[in-house]
């Protein structure tokens, strides 16, 4: 049974830093791209960053670029959120998502990915 489990939410005031972290059990974690999507409060579910099965590519959402940096450590089965600079529109649930690494196709449909965590709550206060 595949398990995808985030955490590193928290409260903090706007300009500060968080990072979320995604432990994934059950699937071989080197096969797979990961990707993160957040749901703010009132709005659809949205990709914010996504990554290839070895990490060398990745697609950030336009307004996380150089803020949010995602990364994987496949020796830990661990896909990461690097997150700076949190504004208010950073709020919501931030989600953990995977699929496997022969799916093409865009990062941005929430229907291309397969496995889901329950996600970890950020809020930005300013």
């Amino acid at each position: 049974q595949v398990q995808l489990v985030e955490s590193g939410g928290d409260s903090v005031q706007a300009g500060e830093s968080l990072r979320l972290s995604c432990v994934a059990s059950g699937l071989s974690f080197s096969n797979f791209a990961m990707g993160w999507f957040r749901r703010a409060p009132g709005k659809e579910r949205e990709v914010v960053a996504a990554t290839t099965w070895t990490g060398g590519v990745t697609f950030y959402k336009d307004p996380v670029k150089s803020r949010f940096t995602i990364s994987r450590d496949n020796a830990k089965n661990t896909a990461y959120l690097e997150m700076s600079n949190l504004n208010n529109e950073d709020t919501g649930i931030y989600y953990c998502t995977a699929r496997p690494h022969y799916y093409g196709g865009d990062y941005e449909i929430e229907g291309r990915w397969d496995y889901w965590g329950q996600g970890t709550q950020v809020t930005v206060s300013s």
